[in-house]
């Protein structure tokens, strides 16, 4: 019989930073959102300090100062490709395998094996191959093991809830607010109803959490009795829908400055189309100013549908930047922009048109040879003039760690 094992990157963007800075063991570490705006990952050391998730950076800059805390932008181009070694490190382990988030992912394993000990095996394994620290969960559903992963970071980094008196206790102890898949609102409806704790979850009557919670919400609860109720899955399914929107780094007061940031998020988005062999029918545009600038708030939109599903970059960005000619408003200064892909569809459920016009082949062939120069040599190596060159209105990243492991130029030096 199978178990669930699922194995969490503790505290992953600061563990990602750690790994080719060890001088920052021990420090606390935070890492910021675009523009070095908002706090989005804290070290153990910063959530003990008290620093909370989403706070602006320039809020706590005594406290960032008085306690000698680590600043970071965020370096996503690291942290994907950390996360991809990890996830390769796990397959060691099992072949069945579903990667849930970049940090976290969901194993299948034999239950007859010592679990603490292969537990164990995983955590020194990940450590010694990427420099990542993980803890890991065990249990008899995706729900359990979550459960145990969260309890393990408490512990020595490895749990197992496979046993019933283990699960008694450990759901009795836990705040039904703490359940995975339990959000706010949720919360709100139990409490109401005197379920306090993930046991008084599990033990409730079926018919009266269908009712309450949908099946969802009875799928999560048949998990919690340790009856697997999640669908497994061992590929990530195709998105519906693919946004790629950011806040400039300096306003924006042209045309030509809103057309190249669009042309750079559609840029962006096709290549995660391309990526999942899919083609979009549908490009939505925004766009806005600073709603706290005490001007009068600008906003515009535009739903532009292509005449036949695509992913051609250098086509988006032609409809793009017609569409943002005609709803841009001249002398207004733009804080943000976005592109979302909608309409997706599989790149082998195409259905073509007899009077648009564009050789297909042509297209396939120029955007893989463009994939393919950006995977070996890093991302945007090569893109489309539209683009521009340096941007002004660029997203800030000022405290940004160099990309260790993916660009040639910024490998570490030992000295």
């Amino acid at each position: 019989m199978d178990v669930v094992a699922l194995v969490d990157c503790n505290s992953f963007y600061a563990s990602c930073e750690r790994v080719f800075r060890p001088d920052l063991n021990g420090r606390p570490i935070i890492v910021l959102s675009n523009n070095d705006g908002c706090v989005v990952a804290r070290s153990a050391e910063a959530k003990a300090l008290g620093i909370q998730m989403g706070v602006p950076a320039f809020q706590i800059e005594g406290e960032i100062r008085r306690h000698k805390i680590a600043v970071f932008s965020s370096n996503y181009t690291l942290y994907a490709d950390m996360s991809r070694r990890v996830m390769e490190t796990l397959r060691q382990f099992s072949p069945e395998i579903e990667i849930y988030s970049i940090d976290e992912s969901f194993l299948k394993l034999d239950r007859t094996q010592d679990l603490l000990a292969i537990g164990e095996s995983i955590r020194s394994t990940v450590r010694k191959w990427t420099g990542v620290p993980v803890s890991v969960g065990f249990g008899p559903t995706k729900a359990l093991a979550k459960l145990a992963n969260r309890l393990s970071k408490k512990s020595a980094g490895v749990m197992e809830l496979t046993t019933r008196e283990q699960q008694d206790e450990a759901l009795a102890t836990t705040a039904v607010s703490d359940v995975w898949g339990i959000g706010a609102a949720s919360t709100n409806k139990l409490l109401r109803y005197g379920i306090k704790t993930a046991r008084d979850l599990r033990d409730a009557d079926d018919v009266w959490v269908r009712k309450l919670l949908t099946v969802v919400g009875l799928k999560l609860v048949h998990e919690l009795r340790g009856i697997p109720a999640i669908d497994w899955e061992e590929t990530v399914s195709p998105k519906k829908g693919i946004c790629c929107s950011r806040s400039f780094g300096e306003s924006v007061t042209t045309l030509e400055g809103l057309q190249q940031a669009l042309a750079t998020y559609v840029s962006r988005a096709a290549e995660k189309l391309r990526r999942q062999n899919s083609l979009a029918n549908v490009v939505t545009i925004f766009f806005h100013s600073n709603p706290f600038n005490g001007d009068e708030p600008y906003q515009r939109s535009g739903v532009i549908a292509f005449p036949t599903p695509t992913a051609t970059t250098n086509e988006m960005i032609r409809f793009v930047s017609d569409a943002a000619a005609k709803l841009y408003k001249p002398g207004t200064r733009l804080k943000k922009a976005g592109v979302i892909l909608t309409g997706i569809v599989e790149n082998s459920n195409c259905q073509l048109s007899l009077f648009y016009e564009r050789d297909r082949q042509h297209d396939t062939a120029l955007m893989s040879a463009l994939d393919k120069i950006n995977d070996r040599f890093g991302s945007r190596t090569m893109r489309f003039g539209a683009e521009g060159i340096d941007p002004k209105w660029a997203a800030k990243f000022e405290k940004k760690s160099p990309r260790y492991t993916t660009r040639w130029d910024e490998l570490i030096e030992v000295l």
